[in-house]
């Protein structure tokens, strides 16, 4: 059996396991408070760029989207978001659960923002008796795996800023983004035009975590309190920063990320070869074949993949995705026995 199904099926890479088992017979401060976590810090803010950066671990995405945004945001203030945005389908209302109203905003299968799409639905709220809209929510890469260039982040980056909205990104899946050979986009990037970001660890060889990087002074203050009030401090938080220290030195996250980026490559081109139709042509971990239904029991006997969405009356849109440790074998292997079906 091959598996697809996701990039967090597997427990983390060696190197950070190691990093890991290294901490365990020292007695650390908790809460953060520890070297690991202050080292990981600094070396996030000289990668990014970014000094005055405040670094904050946290344990997953949607922990960390929704303890950003209720920290970043007044009670009446809402937030921008694609249709598609995982914190609009996939985080079972977390976000509104903290009192901010999500304003989700059609954005095709792409799921990127434009300003073009912004303006309209900023014009739908002036009114005082509607939420004000205050911040805008991204991911890089997005649901379907697509990314943003360098050109429309900058456009996107410049429309919040005239408009006083705030710029937020969701980087679960940051480090395939940034890995793609169709990137042109830095983390010093990220950190001059976002006012938050953060770096995911959970999706990218980390047994589990993410990095948050509030380049923003004003959104700073206090950030730890409200972490603590919503249930997002690890006590034994060395675990985290000896994690991060680990996938940022050498170069470890981005090396892992292209890996997947290649085996995703090499099977989407592998399956175009033999007629299959795609969704998109995403440039990142994810691909989105589109399958007759006769063929789907067998493909299961197969690998594990994730139905994403129907297509038509015979065919429906499924997803692989690869990771770290998917191994070029497991690829080419997939490939030799849909051949034979």
């Amino acid at each position: 059996m091959y598996h697809f199904r996701n990039d967090y099926g597997e427990s983390a890479h060696p190197e950070v396991l190691a990093a890991v088992c290294a901490t365990n017979d020292a007695s650390w401060p908790g809460y953060g408070g520890d070297e690991c976590c202050r080292r990981a810090a600094d070396l996030i803010r000289e990668t990014c760029g970014a000094p005055g950066a405040d670094v904050q671990f946290l344990i997953g995405g949607t922990q960390t989207n929704f303890t950003a945004l209720c920290a970043f945001l007044r009670p009446w203030e809402g937030i921008l978001s694609p249709s598609t945005g995982h914190i609009n389908g996939h985080e079972a209302g977390a976000v509104e659960a903290t009192g901010h109203k999500i304003i989700a905003v059609p954005t095709g299968m792409e799921g990127k923002l434009t300003p073009a799409q912004i303006l309209p639905v900023l014009a739908e709220y002036e009114h005082a008796h509607t939420v004000r809209p205050r911040l805008v929510y991204i991911s890089n890469s997005t649901e379907s795996g697509m990314i943003y260039t360098k050109d429309e982040l900058m456009a996107l980056s410049r429309c919040c800023r005239r408009h006083g909205l705030l710029l937020y990104l969701d980087g679960a899946r940051l480090g395939y983004a940034l890995a793609s050979r169709h990137n042109d986009l830095t983390l010093p990037d990220l950190a001059r035009l976002t006012d938050a970001f953060y770096i995911g660890g959970t999706k990218n060889g980390a047994l589990f975590g993410e990095a948050l990087v509030i380049v923003n002074p004003a959104l700073q203050t206090d950030f730890f309190r409200l972490k603590k009030q919503r249930g997002a401090v690890l006590a034994k938080g060395w675990l985290l920063g000896a994690q991060f220290e680990a996938l940022l030195k050498n170069d470890l996250y981005f090396s892992l990320a292209k890996h997947a980026n290649e085996m995703a490559e090499r099977l989407q081109e592998g399956l175009r070869a033999m007629g299959w139709a795609f969704l998109a042509d995403t440039p990142t971990n994810q691909i989105f074949p589109i399958v007759e239904h006769a063929l789907l029991p067998k493909l299961s006997t197969l690998c594990t993949y994730e139905t994403w969405c129907p297509w038509d009356e015979g065919r429906t849109v499924i997803r692989f995705v690869t990771s770290f440790s998917t191994k070029q074998e497991a690829v080419d292997g997939l490939l030799r026995q849909l051949g034979n079906l």
